[in-house]
């Protein structure tokens, strides 16, 4: 029986026991050691709750075929392949085998999971049987089924996921994007019903977001669609995982590709995108490749040196006639010359700019480069949109952009990084919501709605700086906040040294020499 944890600290609980066990094992491997356990463990709990109620129904001659499971949207396990099964042999030398062959065997018998699962982690990392078999006990006390609605295991599987980003680091990582960012951007687009689309859709968080806004707004989850394509084999696994743990169906594509090369998508119209590309992608195609696809038809072909313009034409290629997009990509893609100003005047003249935002540094775990978050709208003319039971009148500006600079919102997070708070997402997008049904005040150093008129004699330059009125900011900063957080990193700073300066005094000692300070 699963032990009983502290509902508030299963995530960090469960963190620190796998991560001591992790060894040489560097983090991007590991992570799919861990949450392909954990996604095993969670599939043969559901299989075996379906199991019993099979039972007490008096169908016990159904138990073993597939069939009665997945009509219930629950995957089949075949004996060898349960997670009692794992646990009765692991302590066994082959235990790494048998987790390989148990989540193969669960691919091969539900299609949903088609190259979803890790495939031979365990085996080729040659984790020690040890440290294997403790992790297996670990994750043994995770009760999956305890408390539907608080979904125990999605909270696991995206806290590893984010902790797995952070472990990773700069230039890594790349499958994640930090919670805060994805709730921004749902808020502000509102993806309630209809097609969703994450051109580069990481792990899949983009879509887990837009599920829980509508559950937020009570609802339903069956008039939502989800599509995505991933370039990463392994973290196109992740985002399937992912979305499997949480019983959300969605077509990633039949495999792991470029979304340019090898569109999974080519007459997809979708409602709703959501995405976080990969920022100033080079050499995103070759010199005569893709410069008269589709998806360019009206705009200049966008420069080789710069995916940039490419990520945002393929969306807009994929919006529906009432599509909404929200997007990152870096600064730079705000004011850049060349194909790319061609480009940019097009989209503004167009009038399928509806916001842009520059959001404060460090919100990323793989970069600390301030970033921007576009908002395009296929239709900026007035419209009604029913979100829950709330009913939301859309003014006609076709002709205005929002710009919002939020470098001055967000919290500390794990001590380097920033992230918004509830509050400061709140404030963001009742602004952008209340400037799309009434014309707003500007507010210096926060917002600015401008005309078209405006942005065309800024040479159709996108940084909010050229609209927004800045003032002297001294007397908005919060010197013990951020005295704090130099406190901190300083500490960090000088134990490292400490740590350093012994290390080095204890190899001399090893070697016969004393080093008196």
């Amino acid at each position: 029986m699963a032990k009983q944890v502290k509902q508030q600290s299963i995530e960090a609980t469960l963190w620190e026991s796998a991560n001591k066990l992790r060894g040489s094992v560097e983090p991007a491997e590991y992570k799919h050691v861990v949450l392909g356990l954990i996604f095993l463990k969670f599939a043969s709990d559901k299989f075996e709750e379906h199991r019993q109620t099979l039972i007490a129904k008096g169908q016990q001659k159904y138990l073993e075929m597939s069939e009665f499971y997945n009509q219930s949207n629950v995957f089949f396990l075949d004996e060898i392949s349960r997670w009692s099964y794992i646990i009765k042999n692991s302590k066994q030398n082959d235990i790494a085998l048998k987790i390989d062959t148990a989540l193969h065997n669960i691919e091969k018998n539900n299609k949903a999971l088609k190259g979803a699962l890790p495939d031979n982690y365990f085996s080729r990392l040659g984790l020690d049987i040890t440290k294997l078999s403790s992790l297996l006990d670990t994750i043994n006390d995770i009760d999956t089924l305890k408390d539907k609605a608080q979904d125990v295991v999605g909270r696991v599987y995206e806290y590893f996921l984010s902790k797995f980003a952070l472990a990773e680091g700069k230039g890594k990582g790349e499958f994640y994007t930090p919670k805060s960012i994805v709730n921004l951007i749902a808020e502000m687009i509102e993806p309630y019903k209809g097609i969703i689309y994450d051109p580069a859709c990481g792990s899949g968080g983009m879509f887990v977001q837009s599920i829980k806004f509508i559950e937020n707004h009570h609802g339903n989850k069956k008039e939502i669609s989800i599509y995505g394509q991933e370039y990463t084999n392994t973290t196109y696994k992740l985002a399937k995982m992912n979305l499997a743990i949480r019983g959300i169906s969605g077509n990633l594509g039949e495999k792991a590709a470029d979304t340019f090369v090898d569109d999974q998508h080519k007459d997809l119209k979708a409602d709703y995108i959501m995405a976080n590309p990969p920022f100033n992608q080079k050499d995103w195609r070759a010199d005569n490749e893709l410069k008269d696809d589709p998806r360019w038809r009206g705009y200049d072909t966008p420069p080789k040196s710069n995916a940039n313009y490419a990520w945002i034409l393929n969306m807009v290629s994929k919006l529906s006639d009432d599509g909404v997009a929200g997007f990152i990509l870096a600064n730079g893609a705000l004011s850049g010359g060349g194909e790319e100003y061609k480009i940019r005047r097009t989209l503004i003249e167009n009038n399928l700019v509806e916001a842009i935002l520059v959001l404060p540094r460090n919100l990323f775990y793989t970069t600390d480069i301030s970033v921007t978050l576009w908002i395009l709208n296929k239709n900026k003319k007035k419209q009604i949109k029913n979100i829950g039971d709330k009913q939301r009148n859309y003014r006609n500006r076709e002709r205005e952009i929002l710009f919002m600079d939020l470098r001055q919102l967000g919290e500390p997070f794990e001590k380097k990084f920033t992230q918004f708070s509830d509050a400061d997402i709140k404030k963001v997008t009742e602004t952008f919501h209340l400037w799309q049904s009434a014309e707003i005040e500007a507010i210096p150093e926060f917002c600015y709605g401008a005309k078209f008129d405006e942005v065309a004699k800024k040479d159709f330059s996108l940084v909010p700086s050229k609209y927004i009125e800045f003032v002297n900011r001294d007397e908005n900063i919060d010197f013990d906040k951020k005295m704090q957080i130099l406190q901190s990193e300083l500490a960090d700073l000088l134990k490292a040294e400490s740590q350093s300066k012994d290390d080095l005094l204890t190899v001399f000692k090893d070697l016969g020499y004393e080093i008196k300070l």
